[in-house]
């Protein structure tokens, strides 16, 4: 990432790490990725040549940032959603001052998924409400590309609990294989296969 993108993604960071401390709601909370998740994530963009990448939880677009910084060196685009109107604004906002574009969208994720269509995505982040992901998975796995299509969970080891549903539909899918990477909150990366 070049270097006056890496400061704003930094301010960013800071920020909402201020925000999020001054906040007793956690729906209120920004809860960006730690930064070496949205690099972890940068290099996966970049070394699984991803050209189409979808993000669910947009939030104040931090990850968005790394994201659309590694799609612009592999020529692709990202797809971000988020439910909040207002976030996708602040998102928007945060992607331009970092001069980078992505397709920003105020939607249910469940939406964006069932809409999307077969193997339509090369790299999927999911970042959203852990509750959710369960429901999601019969279409995460079906718009995910065969052959090398990867799908990147955050807060696998923070909330372990609250992802247990959709960790039990990933360990009995056979065409996937995962792991999980104790880097931040935690990741498991998916691959179909």
């Amino acid at each position: 990432m070049r270097e006056d993108r890496r400061r704003v993604a930094e301010q960013i960071f800071q920020a909402s790490r201020a925000h999020d401390a001054a906040q007793a709601d956690r729906r209120l909370r920004f809860r960006n990725i730690e930064p070496e998740t949205a690099e972890l994530l940068a290099l996966l963009v970049r070394s699984t040549r991803a050209r189409s990448i979808l993000e669910i939880g947009t939030s104040n677009g931090y990850s968005s940032i790394w994201l659309a910084d590694a799609a612009e060196a592999t020529e692709g685009t990202v797809v971000s959603v988020e439910v909040d109107p207002e976030r996708t604004e602040m998102a928007r906002g945060n992607l331009a001052s970092a001069g980078l574009a992505a397709e920003l969208r105020t939607e249910d994720a469940a939406q964006t998924l069932k809409q999307a269509s077969d193997g339509r995505w090369d790299f999927i982040f999911l970042d959203a409400e852990r509750p959710a992901y369960a429901g999601y998975w019969p279409h995460l796995l079906r718009t995910l590309r065969p052959n090398g299509g990867l799908l990147a969970i955050d807060n696998v080891l923070s909330h372990a609990e609250e992802v247990m549903d959709v960790t039990r539909l990933i360990d009995g899918e056979p065409s996937v294989e995962s792991v999980l990477v104790p880097i931040g909150a935690g990741v498991r990366l998916v691959v179909r296969s």
